[in-house]
């Protein structure tokens, strides 16, 4: 047998078919800030890693556009809420782009195909006989005249005494509460205290389910430990009807006869945004039952990420609406719940300038290093906390030092003693066999932990794979093994190839933009598959020139804080006065240079008027150094000098961005460098 045929295939043991993963859908009344992010990231990540088993997978999320929290900062922006939405949306999509989301289908809340199953869904389960209405008494605002469901309401939890409870559910304890119950309540508008006033609302009997739920969170041994036992505690102690209707001003009008001017409760119709997602999908696919498939073929896993928060909704509500229609709906057959991510010991809060968002992240450092520390530190199993020393170790210590150091450091090895070429094995010894063994048990073991749903651990092992290539090659050192024995140099490098294609595989998951920079180094074309981690490169197999996957973190735990801080200064408002203080001059660029190890920096040499500044741009990917130099430029000179990759930035250029694309500000006519810009 040839060496290269020495691995063996890891096949998975389930077999191939249907997955339809979902996550919970973000409140766009805001930007999501990194915790929001968790639920979807951990979503892409198990959806890219059912595609690369082969499974026909269909990813689905949106924009929840509807409920208080819209209106309520649609109110305090003084705008409509369809305004809100729209921006928004428009930009948290871009968001999820750049974040390398991979959905097959982010819809909205608003999308018409969305609000007319649910309102087709709610007639039915009205015909079925579980929908009737009730006088109820709700809190009313007598200064904003308008009762006041869900958020419009704050006050004491009557369970945990937490003081900022919500009219809908308790974030502290995660209890559903109603309106009513809150202890001490006060409008979150004006902050007045509410009169009590009676109305008619329209409610699903959630009782009726009781004994189909229990039997279905019992016998559904997926569930994670904390979604069964907070669902079955919940269960006993009694379900009560919950109202379907609103009286809010935004949302899908409810559909029954005499609730003119009510809306659905937007979780009763975020939850049926999991299945109208999916139809809107395969609509616009021209399948117009394609969807059935993943709601319907009871061989179709059905996947959940979300929040702890949200647990009694898509473990309870969810299944019960589904249960309602009469209808054989799949069922979650699995809720994935993450834990907080909180920020320094708080919980994140854009108000007190606590946490990170995301669009702000992006801004900072490049997404890979974000998803792979948010990953690696998953609050799966309790609470995590991200400060910016856990974020520069998990970057420096395990990407840079760890992951990166290892990749380039076998294929330069390649690029330099053999041309480029996988080279050739011969009689192989006792560690480099073992290696390869290592390959396939790491694979499988993380293969494993991914069917199992445990990411951090996952990761982990992938990251302890490039740790065994590291220990290999110090230990082997062909650098010096080329000078007195090159067989054995071969056979070393031919191995560590191979750790690096399994690494460009499992990793793609959860680094998805720095694994495919990692096969494009081996040169490997079109698509892969999980299989093909331990399908070996052959010798002789071409692969490109090395380079560096990642940068270490220049800087202090205060240098990230004070970035962050500055990235937020440039977006908050300024008055004329403060305009007035920018000096803005025409400039000419006389000198473009790159620099080294960084893959978006440029090093400017800038002619502002009879002196030269330095600015350091990341332009690096949409500009070449010789078609920049000449070229004149807007330039803020006033600017405080800051160090940059260990280079003093000057000056800062004026540029635009779309999200796609970034365009230099230039003068549309010629005038002198240095001259003013007002």
């Amino acid at each position: 047998m040839r060496f290269h045929e020495y691995f063996l295939v890891v096949r998975g043991c389930v077999e191939l078919g249907k997955v339809l993963v979902t996550a919970a859908w973000p409140y766009i009344n805001h930007v999501p800030h990194l915790g929001n992010l968790l639920p979807i990231l951990s979503a892409d990540v198990i959806a890219r890693y059912y595609r690369l088993k082969g499974e026909e997978v269909v990813f689905v999320s949106g924009s929840d556009e509807h409920g208080t929290p819209i209106e309520i900062e649609a109110i305090r922006q003084n705008i409509s809420p369809r305004e809100l939405t729209d921006r928004n949306h428009k930009i948290v999509s871009e968001l999820f782009r750049k974040w390398a989301i991979s959905f097959d289908n982010y819809t909205r809340t608003e999308s018409p195909v969305h609000k007319d199953f649910v309102k087709e869904v709610f007639l039915k389960i009205e015909r079925n006989g579980y929908i009737f209405t009730k006088e109820d008494e709700l809190p009313y605002c007598q200064k904003c005249n308008r009762f006041l469901p869900d958020r419009f309401v704050e006050g004491k939890c009557p369970y945990c005494g937490y003081e900022r409870a919500r009219g809908d559910q308790c974030e502290q304890c995660g209890r559903l509460l109603e309106p009513t119950r809150l202890i001490d309540s006060r409008c979150a508008i004006c902050g007045s205290t509410p009169i009590v006033k009676t109305v008619k609302h329209w409610y699903f009997d959630m009782p009726r389910f009781t004994d189909k739920l229990l039997a279905y969170i019992e016998g559904n041994r997926q569930l994670p430990d904390n979604a069964r036992n907070f669902s079955i505690n919940l269960l006993k102690e009694g379900l009560k009807p919950r109202p379907i209707t609103r009286d809010n001003r935004w949302g899908i009008p409810a559909p029954f006869s005499g609730a003119e001017g009510k809306t659905i409760y937007v979780w009763f119709d975020a939850v049926l945004g999991y299945v109208s997602a999916t139809i809107e999908y395969f609509k616009r696919l021209g399948k117009e039952d394609g969807w059935k498939e993943y709601w319907f073929n009871k061989d179709t896993k059905t996947l959940y990420f979300i929040g702890k928060d949200n647990i009694p909704f898509h473990t309870l509500i969810f299944p019960a609406l589904l249960m309602a229609t009469h209808e054989d709906y799949n069922l979650p057959w699995n809720v994935c719940t993450n834990e907080w991510l909180i920020f320094g010991g708080q919980k994140s809060s854009k108000s007190r300038r606590i946490g990170v968002w995301i669009d702000e992240a992006l801004e900072m450092f490049p997404v890979d290093y974000w998803r792979y520390t948010l990953i690696a530190i998953r609050p799966e199993t309790k609470d995590s906390d991200f400060t910016w020393k856990i974020f520069i170790e998990k970057v420096n210590s395990e990407l840079n030092d760890t992951l990166g150091n290892f990749i380039h450091r076998a294929l330069k090895f390649i690029n330099v003693y053999f041309n480029s070429s996988i080279p050739e094995p011969k009689d192989l010894d006792d560690l480099d066999r073992k290696v390869l063994d290592a390959i396939k048990e790491k694979v499988k073991s993380i293969d494993d932990a991914l069917s199992s749903f445990q990411l951090q651990m996952a990761l982990r092992e992938a990251v302890d794979l490039s740790r065994i290539g590291n220990r290999y090659l110090n230990e082997k050192r062909p650098w010096e093994a080329i000078k007195t024995n090159p067989q054995a140099a071969a056979n070393t490098l031919y191995v560590s190839a191979q750790i690096v294609k399994a690494l460009s595989i499992v990793l793609d998951p959860f680094i998805p933009i720095s694994a495919q920079k990692m096969r494009s180094m081996l040169n490997i074309q079109g698509a892969v598959l999980w299989d093909d981690a331990c399908k070996p490169l052959p010798p002789g197999h071409k692969i490109s020139e090395a380079e560096p996957l990642f940068s270490k973190i220049e800087g202090s735990e205060e240098d990230l804080q004070n970035m962050l801080d500055k990235i937020r200064s440039m977006e908050e408002k300024i008055s004329i006065e403060d305009f007035s203080r920018i000096n803005m001059r025409v400039g000419r660029i006389v000198r473009a240079e790159e620099i080294p190890k960084s893959q978006n920096l440029l090093k400017l040499t800038i002619d502002v008027g009879g002196t030269l500044k330095t600015a350091v741009a990341g332009i690096a990917k949409y500009y070449r150094c010789e078609e920049l130099e000449g070229k004149y430029v807007v330039v803020v000179t006033n600017l405080e000098p800051k160090k940059i990759f260990g280079i003093e930035s000057e000056v800062m250029i004026l540029a635009a961005e779309d999200g796609r694309s970034v365009a230099l500000v230039v003068p549309d006519k010629p005038i002198s460098v240095g001259s003013r810009v007002r």
